[in-house]
């Protein structure tokens, strides 16, 4: 497995924390269309309280029968433990509202969806690989193979 600067840190703290919220706000006001099509908010339950969580999350894949979603902090991201351990979601996106059940991709998928996002949004794209990899390869596939073995790429099937 590729290692990263994941390793050695962990989920924002303090006022990033914060600024990290604030979206989840607009959901909650019903204001989340004004992030437009690229973000999502999940509803999931968390694994040891079972109380409602809210995470927003950019799409970074967007097929006619799912969305597709990244845990940018890896396996240290709340909301993943929580959708590993409980995988029934509710999807809010601009004004459309779904419910699902979210499924990690196998390695090769993810590639494959983070591939397809590189293209789509290259510098967001290097700026993602350069806080996740210690050594983002010498090529744009050899990044997004990188990319792939640490962060798990989740699918959100619309119904």
């Amino acid at each position: 497995m590729a290692r990263g600067r994941l390793e050695s840190s962990g989920p924002p703290k303090g006022l990033l924390r914060l600024a990290f919220r604030l979206p989840v706000g607009l959901y909650r006001a019903r204001l989340g269309f004004l992030l437009g099509r690229r973000f999502l908010m999940i509803e999931h339950r968390g694994r040891k309280s079972g109380r409602i969580r809210r995470t927003v999350l950019e799409v970074v894949a967007r097929h006619p029968d799912a969305l597709y979603v990244v845990a940018a902090w890896g396996d240290k991201a709340q909301w993943l433990r929580n959708v590993r351990a409980n995988p029934e979601v509710r999807v809010h996106i601009g004004f459309y509202r779904f419910r699902t059940t979210a499924r990690v991709v196998d390695e090769e998928t993810g590639s494959r969806i983070l591939a397809e996002y590189a293209a789509r949004h290259p510098r967001a794209f290097r700026a993602l690989a350069g806080r996740v990899l210690d050594d983002a390869g010498d090529t744009p596939q050899e990044t997004v193979g990188r990319m792939a073995a640490v962060l798990p790429v989740v699918e959100l099937p619309r119904s």
